[in-house]
């Protein structure tokens, strides 16, 4: 492919054009699976003759552009908390940014929060032509394109746009409001969330105000977008479908309308339920709500009485009553032509935080080639669109003039994806070679490092991988999942009270996040503060995750052998070979959950059953502070160690010391000598023993 920011516009738009034929696109919501791609339905509807057309103005259009778009510039605008990567001028790049910074201090006023976390970067690609978005689309079928999508992922969000459309911000309002609530809000019930994004995603900006409150399925007041049908707005679906009760409301377990289809009862009541909390000013209220159902375990019902006052018969009626206070009634009930669907003529309105010549930036201008490889970058985490993706940016890495680090680090992003870290390893170290301070590269050499110790392998070059992380976190330092890595990666190397402090960063930064809360805990216990480890585990006990509740009983059960004597249990029985669940993505795919488990005993899902009666070696477990004096490693497996302290030296044996376990260092050697230990082991005779632990200093 040749050094260009585009592939011909002609050919590209021939491959998708069933993209043009399409009706709403469905938010899948953030949910944090392995392949991570998400789509959204369009907040407002799209007129598909007038989008028609312009597809195909946009291809007689691509057919008079050169084969190679070397007069395309492409410039990164960047503001205080996102970064653009557009071709449509500093000018709208400038104006993107800047809203986006609107909608995040918006929506921090509508948490009543003077913060909020960015607790996983975010980066915008908007590109300035049609023809050239549409190539970019994830595929669905029998949907209208969206002017712009949202992909979730392990590292980073993409939201890429169509920067021709004046308001493509618009369509990424619902996924951009759960990704804020899960970085800054507890946990709640699926009603809450849901509630809250589809409020959230009514937001529109004129000049001079801020409106929210309006049906997030019909068009702002004012637009020249086609009114939709009323049967589909969340007005319509409440007119015309029988309401669910609100105890069946609260305690839905997962949001129903989650698919790429559309809206469902549950969501437009999740809605009408949370304009009435904010509209009523009981936002307080909720939040004490939530304190009795989540952390109490209250029932709902109990717990709406307690928080707001008054019994879930009532609060549902006064719902119902605010609804229908929102239009005339004769209105609600009969929409016609003239009026599709009854939506709330008061918004919530306010001032604009600030304007978009308040909001600083700078700008990057961006060589043609590693443009192309930034949105090639992005076209890998597409399902779809992955292997023409991958192809192209191959081609730009293996030419001189076209090879960028932006490249060779998504090609290692790939490498991961498909399990293969020997050739990440390969792509990072060219990477490095271009730009060894690049953020993401050095996140993908900690993401490496972490899956090369999949399968039973030993995890090689962990120092490496928290320098990695450090730079990853000086760049972005509310960034969740570089200290959920960073910890991983200090427990593993034996360092329990650093993995400590940095896991209550992941969980401050990433509230909801179990997994991370799973890891905290295994931080306490490594730090032998068994309370406050005992206390994580018996909530996580009780999670809706099958994954987590198992993992956590398994630690519980645990907890007092690794108090009495340093070790867990044996059982009895050989353990089985590990095999994949069904539909369970292996190597760099799998999901965050398998991330959080430190053995392969963590990722059994099945449910955990105490062993009848564990071999436990009785004599106790003691302690030695000294200096490692030799090592013989003669026998296969085995090895015996001469530690000393003044005059006392101790002769240690491990039957294995493959298995041993190592702290301080990445594994066991044969040729230590002279190095200061600390052992714990069980003494055998009177300088005699055999080796429990050894932690290298």
């Amino acid at each position: 492919m040749p050094a260009s920011p585009q592939r011909s516009s002609f050919q590209r738009l021939l491959s998708h054009l069933s993209f043009r034929t399409a009706s709403a696109v469905r938010n899948l919501l953030f949910s944090g699976r392995p392949d991570k791609s998400r789509f959204l339905r369009p907040k407002y509807p799209r007129n598909d003759k007038v989008l028609t057309i312009g597809c195909v103005l946009g291809l007689s259009l691509s057919l008079s552009l050169p084969a190679h778009a070397a007069d395309q510039h492409w410039n990164l605008i960047s503001s205080g908390h996102f970064t653009v990567l557009t071709d449509a001028g500093t000018e709208k790049g400038h104006e993107i940014a800047a809203r986006f910074e609107q909608m995040r201090a918006v929506f921090a006023q509508l948490l009543m929060r003077t913060q909020l976390r960015m607790s996983e970067p975010i980066e915008i690609i908007a590109v300035a032509s049609p023809a050239q978005y549409a190539q970019f689309v994830p595929t669905a079928k029998g949907t209208t394109i969206a002017p712009g999508f949202f992909l979730s992922g392990e590292d980073r969000i993409f939201v890429v746009l169509n920067a021709s459309d004046p308001d493509s911000w618009r369509a990424v309002e619902h996924p951009l409001g759960h990704y804020f609530l899960n970085y800054n809000y507890p946990p709640t019930q699926p009603w809450f969330d849901e509630g809250i994004a589809e409020y959230f995603s009514s937001l529109y900006f004129t000049a001079q105000k801020t409106e929210m409150g309006n049906d997030p399925e019909l068009p702002p007041p004012g637009s020249s977008a086609a009114p939709g049908a009323g049967s589909k707005s969340l007005t319509g679906i409440l007119n015309n479908t029988s309401w669910l009760s609100l105890p069946e409301l609260l305690e839905t377990k997962r949001p129903a309308g989650t698919d790429n289809g559309p809206p469902t009862i549950f969501d437009a009541q999740s809605w009408i339920l949370v304009h009435y909390l904010v509209a009523k000013d009981k936002l307080s209220e909720t939040g004490a709500y939530f304190g009795l159902v989540e952390l109490q375990k209250m029932p709902a019902t109990q717990a709406v009485q307690q928080a707001f006052g008054i019994s879930a018969d009532q609060l549902d009626s006064a719902v119902k009553d605010y609804f229908h206070s929102l239009r005339p009634a004769a209105l609600v009930a009969q929409p016609s032509k003239q009026h599709p669907a009854a939506a709330p003529q008061s918004p919530n309105e306010s001032p604009v935080p600030f304007s978009i010549a308040d909001v600083s930036i700078s700008i990057k201008q961006v060589p043609p080639s590693e443009a192309q490889a930034m949105l090639d970058e992005m076209e890998l985490r597409i399902p779809e669109k992955r292997d023409q993706a991958r192809q192209d940016v191959e081609k730009l890495a293996s030419g001189d003039r076209t090879e960028t680090v932006v490249s060779d680090r998504a090609l290692a992003w790939a490498d991961i994806q498909n399990a293969d870290t020997k050739a990440a390893f390969e792509q990072l170290s060219s990477a490095m070679h271009l730009n060894s301070s690049d953020p993401w590269t050095r996140f993908e050499i900690a993401q490496a490092t972490y899956h090369s110790g999949e399968n039973g392998a030993k995890v090689q070059g962990l120092a490496n991988m928290m320098e990695s992380l450090r730079i990853v976190i000086d760049r972005y330092p509310e960034f969740a999942e570089a200290y959920n890595m960073l910890g991983w990666a200090q427990l593993t190397g034996g360092g329990p009270n650093a993995a400590l402090g940095t896991m209550k960063y992941a969980v401050q930064y990433s509230p909801r996040n179990e997994l991370y809360q799973l890891r905290l805990a295994k931080a306490y216990v490594g730090a032998k503060k068994w309370d406050d480890g005992t206390a994580i585990l018996n909530r996580l006990e009780g999670s809706q995750d099958p994954q987590i509740a198992a993992a956590a009983k398994k630690n519980l059960y645990e907890l007092p052998y690794l108090k009495r004597f340093g070790i867990p249990p044996q059982e009895d029985a050989t353990p089985q070979s590990k095999t994949p669940q069904a539909g369970k993505p292996q190597g760099g795919q799998q999901a965050k959950a398998d991330q959080a488990d430190e053995s392969a005993d963590d990722e059994d899902t099945s449910p955990v059953k105490a062993p009848a009666e564990p071999k436990i070696d009785k004599r106790p477990v003691q302690f030695l502070q000294g200096k490692l004096v030799s090592v013989d490693c003669s026998s296969d497996s085995a090895a015996v160690l001469l530690v000393s302290k003044g005059p006392r030296t101790l002769k240690l044996r491990t039957s294995d010391y493959k298995s041993l376990v190592v702290l301080g260092a990445g594994k066991f050697s044969c040729g230590w000598k002279g190095v200061p230990v600390n052992v714990n082991y069980r003494a055998s005779g009177k300088s005699e023993g055999d080796l429990v632990s050894i932690e290298v200093q």
